[in-house]
This record gives C-alpha cells, structure tokens and sequence, in this order.
C-alpha cells in the first residue's frame, strides 16, 4: 500500500521533472535565436564575413539534427535522467567557452559543443516530459514541450538584442551557463529520486553511430547554398554520390546490426511511418514561408526590419499559445482531425501567399505568417504524438531524436528548396536562364513568390493525405 506521503513526494518529483524538462529545451530555443539576432555583430567583432559566421550556425544546426537520434538512443539503453544532465553540463562549459572566443573558427567549434549539448537536452528532455505524465497524456506533454520551444524563440530575439545594446555580444553566451548549471543540478535530484531507467546491457552501434552523423554532415553540404556556390556543379554531383553510397551503407548495416542506433522497423508502425512522411513535408512548406516572406516585406512592401521582426513575433505566439491545447485535444479527441485542421490551415496561408502583388496590404503577410503559426501548432503537436504513442516506451528517446531530427531536415530543406524554386521561377518570367532573384524587379520577383507558394500548396497534398491514414483513434 502506498502511504501519502509516497504518494506527495513523487508527485514532486513529476513535477519537478517537467519542470526541468521545460527549462531545458526554452533554453535550446534561446540558444538557436540569441545567435541568430547576433549574427551581424557577431561577424564584426571576430574579423570574419558572413559565410564564415553562418558556418557557426550551421554547425549547431549539424550536431542537433546528426546526434539527437544517437542521444535518444543513449538514453534509452543507459537513461534519460543521466543523458539529460550530461547535455546541461555539456551546454553550461560549451556556452561559458563560446563567450570566451577569440575568432570564429574557435566559435565554430564551440557551437558545435553547443549543439551537442543541445541535442542531448532536446532528445531527453522530451522524453522525461513523456514519460513524467501519465500513459494517454502524450498529446499533453507534447503541447508542453512544443510551447517551451515556441517561447524560447519568442524570447531569444529581444533578450539577445538588450545584451548586445547594453552590454557586450559575450553577455548571450555567459547568459545561458547559470540555467544550464540549475538544469544539470535539478537532473541530479531528480534522478536519485527515481527508480533507476532500463540500462546498459546493449552494445552501443558505433558504426552505425559514425555513418548517421556523416549523412547529416553530407546532407548539410548538398542543401546548403552557399557550399553549392564554392565548390561548384562538379563536385556536388560527387558529395551527392557519396551521400547515396553513405546511406546505402547505413541501411545495410543498420538491418544486419542486433542493436542498431535506429530501429528501422519502428517505420513499419503504420502511424510512425506516415507521421514521420507528413512532419518532413510540412515542415519543408513552413521553411519555405519562413525563408521568403522577410525578402517581400523588406524588399517589396518597404517595411523596417524592426517592424517585420514584430510581425514574425505572431507565429511564434500564437504557436506557443495554441500547441497546448492542441496536445489537450489530441488526448481527448485523437489526433486524425487535428492534423487535417493543422494541414488545412497551412494550405490557406499558401493560398495567400500566391496572391500577394506588390501592393497588398501587410496585413496579408501578417495572416499568413499567423495561420502558419495555428496550422503548425495543430499538426506538429498532434503528428509527434501519435508518433510517440504508437510506441513501445523503451523507443521513446530514439523515437523523439527521429522527430527532432525530421523537423529540422524539413526546415532545412524548405529553405534550400525555396530558393531553387524561386531563381527557377524568376529565370523563367525573366527570360534570363542566368538570372537570381532580384526584389528590385518588383513584379516579376512577386510573380515567381507566387509560384513559388503554389509548389508549396501542391506539396502540402501530402500530409494531408499521411494525416488521413492514421485511425481515428489514435
């Protein structure tokens, strides 16, 4: 029989748990916005350009997407407790070294510290989210977690703009080294306090481990622009070849492997598998409106950079209002209609942006970045957890990097496709077959956003068709 008092300390502990949990992955969403708002500065203050600074972004971007699957993976097999607190310890000296930085190549290599810390918050945090609630609250924890992520993007951009006004670009490291600090020592409690996880007699698939991180390394390379513009045509056909040799290799190993770092039969389970198809294309749609909407607001519309940067606080707020009660409803009602209401919502916001003209009204963007913000809310809180509770717990953290891993590869490839689509379009309003997109040409650039938002609304038939293969009651 369990006492009350029993009863009263492991609900603290829950508690405690989620609270730990919300820390650690609003303080990944800081992370990623404080360096994006000081970029400029950034590239000033280390003598370096902005493809040199953008590879410390990128790097972040590599070590969350590579390693969040392989820290899943971890925390399964040794525990979640354990995995998250060496992610807050690993953020805490990674921050603290990256606002010591003496030029960019030590930067770029503390942020890809960073990233690693990162990537072992975001894989177990979540998890310990998940696993903290009781069985049928999936939808619950997701919103939650969903709605921390959303509000460390809110706060990132202000935040990150009063330190480096009032007191120095080092202030946006230094800032996060205490919270990280609280995280690792509140992990540390609450681990001792809970019974101890599934652990260690598995071996740990280094092989598999090493060509996993090198098809994200490979895959960076191909979507990013600014590579494909200076290593040239040739030589990235041969990164692609060496891609496809990589992940026939992968797979290969990954079936033969008794533990592999990914489980390739959890994408056998029916509502894994068309969830994690209809995540990766909505997400590529919701990088593409996020990538071209500044370029029309700015470059078009002559709007203030301050002034956009308010606009596009919308999507992020009401995203992190609305995923909450999205993941409520999922618990109640199931997630099949959530995700058509959430693929819907994101279809009219494309169907805007392919009738915008140089003249509209900001208000127009303004409401498709915000029906962008309550269709992603909707659907990507509802997907990720029917893609959790399909299941079993002893999956949850690889299934969780795998989440985290599609997102941010949908977002990436959302960017490198839109601007593809849009020099592709533009040549051809020009005539021009050398021709980049140039706002300056007002009308044809705004022609060629529409068709751009076409392909977007074409593309987003299919996650509305995964969305209609998962029961009802899931």
């Amino acid at each position: 029989m369990t006492s009350p008092q029993s009863t009263h300390n492991s609900e603290t502990i829950r508690r405690l748990i989620l609270a730990n949990s919300v820390l650690g992955v609003t303080l990944a969403g800081i992370s990623t916005r404080l360096f994006m708002i000081s970029v400029p500065t950034l590239a000033t203050a280390l003598n370096t350009d902005m493809l040199g600074i953008s590879w410390a972004l990128i790097v972040y971007q590599v070590a969350g997407i590579g390693l969040g699957v392989i820290c899943g993976r971890l925390g399964d097999m040794y525990g979640h407790h354990k995995t998250y607190g060496a992610g807050m310890w690993v953020m805490a000296a990674a921050s603290l070294l990256c606002g010591f930085s003496q030029n960019v190549w030590q930067l770029i290599l503390f942020r890809f510290l960073q990233g690693v810390g990162g990537a072992m918050i975001q894989s177990s945090g979540r998890t310990l989210a998940f696993k903290a609630l009781p069985a049928g609250s999936e939808g619950k924890a997701q919103g939650l977690m969903a709605m921390s992520h959303q509000l460390g993007f809110f706060l990132g951009p202000p935040i990150g703009g009063l330190i480096i006004d009032l007191l120095h670009w080092r202030g946006i490291f230094f800032l996060l080294f205490i919270p990280s600090l609280a995280g690792a020592a509140l992990s540390m409690m609450t681990g001792r306090a809970t019974p101890a996880e599934p652990s260690g007699h598995q071996a740990i698939d280094y092989r598999g481990a090493l060509l996993l991180f090198a098809l994200t390394i490979l895959v960076t390379l191909l979507l990013d622009q600014k590579v494909a513009q200076l290593v040239g045509t040739g030589y990235q056909l041969l990164l692609g070849t060496v891609f496809l040799a990589a992940l026939w290799l992968f797979l290969g190993h990954e079936k033969r492997v008794q533990s592999p770092i990914i489980n390739l039969s959890i994408f056998s389970v029916k509502v894994f598998g068309y969830g994690s198809v209809g995540l990766l294309f909505c997400n590529i749609n919701q990088g593409l409106a996020t990538f071209i909407t500044p370029f029309y607001l700015q470059e078009v519309l002559k709007l203030s950079p301050t002034f956009i940067g308010s606009i596009f606080l919308v999507p992020s707020l009401l995203s992190m209002v609305l995923s909450p009660l999205s993941g409520a409803l999922t618990d109640r009602i199931g997630s099949r209609s959530l995700l058509i209401v959430g693929v819907l919502v994101l279809m009219a916001s494309y169907i805007i942006g392919a009738n915008l003209h140089t003249d509209s009204h900001w208000l127009l963007a303004a409401t498709l970045l915000g029906l962008t913000g309550i269709g992603s809310a909707f659907f990507n809180t509802a997907s990720q957890a029917a893609m959790i509770r399909a299941l079993p717990k002893e999956n949850w953290g690889t299934a969780i990097g795998i989440i985290n891993g599609v997102f941010g590869l949908g977002h990436m490839l959302g960017i490198s496709l839109s601007g593809i689509l849009l020099t592709l379009a533009f040549r051809y309003y020009t005539g021009i077959p050398g021709a980049t997109p140039d706002p300056a040409n007002s009308p044809l650039f705004v022609a060629a956003m529409n068709l751009t938002y076409f392909f977007a609304l074409g593309i987003a038939v299919i996650p509305l068709f995964t969305s209609t293969q998962i029961k009802r009651s899931e």
